[in-house]
């Protein structure tokens, strides 16, 4: 009888090997499904300024690209001078963020889906090169904040974010008195510092240089790779058990 299974046998692996493909598909060359991001990244040639480095290749419309450089944008209504007047130096990084969030299509094995009005998706804990994290909080340290955690708990009655009532402005080195706390804590644990540096291949760069191509691209290889190489989908699983089981009967 045992035979008689081997036609199933090899249209299951076939099948696997199928799904196996689409998921590591899907987790590359993808742009999330959020607020402002287009369904698929392609060309934009006129991206602005600190966004530029995704020109060949952007999640990322002109339009979003121009508005994210702005201290109050209507993309989302967020005031970086909440407190007192972001340092040039800090907002450069903060700028840089959104430019990643935005238009990076190389964030695949980090989306996951939630629940919220403006977005279906979000990244989480995306491994961030370890330099970037050191010389974004380096930079920011002595710039003014009221919170730990810009993702929620702002006053929004005004239609800009203000600090909720009693929160105190001080220097983002008492809120934030690590790289670690800075860029993990913003926002709710969209970033995780990597041990890498940047060059590695193992680690998120929010800073290139496009001349040298897009090193993000063998970053999210990799890490797709490897969340499918131990990645089998549920329905194989089971179906292989019973498989077994009835080898045994048979034998």
């Amino acid at each position: 009888m045992a035979w008689r299974l081997m036609p199933l046998l090899l249209l299951l692996a076939w099948a696997a090997t199928v799904c196996s493909a689409r998921d590591r598909s899907s987790l590359l060359n993808v742009c999330m499904d959020a607020k402002h991001h287009k369904t698929k990244p392609g060309p934009e040639d006129k991206l602005h300024d600190q966004c530029s480095p995704w020109r060949k290749n952007a999640c990322c419309s002109v339009n979003t690209s121009q508005e994210l450089h702005k201290d109050t944008s209507r993309l989302y209504n967020f005031n970086w001078d909440h407190c007192r007047k972001m340092e040039p130096a800090c907002k450069r990084h903060f700028i840089q963020d959104t430019c990643l969030y935005e238009c990076s299509p190389n964030l695949g094995p980090w989306i996951r889906q939630v629940d919220q009005s403006w977005r279906k998706e979000r990244f989480l804990d995306v491994p961030l090169c370890k330099e970037d994290c050191q010389h974004w909080w380096e930079d920011c340290r002595t710039s003014y904040t009221c919170k730990s955690n810009w993702h929620q708990g702002w006053e929004w009655t005004s239609g800009v974010n203000k600090c909720p009532a009693g929160a105190t402005c001080r220097t983002f080195e008492s809120y934030f008195p690590t790289p670690a706390a800075l860029c993990e804590g913003l926002w709710s644990h969209s970033y995780k510092v990597s041990n890498y540096s940047r060059g590695s291949g193992r680690c998120i760069q929010m800073w290139f240089d496009p001349a040298q191509g897009n090193p993000n691209e063998e970053v999210a290889k990799f890490y797709a790779e490897a969340m499918n190489a131990g990645a089998m989908p549920q329905w194989t699983g089971a179906l292989l058990l019973s498989l077994a089981l009835m080898l045994q009967l048979s034998g």
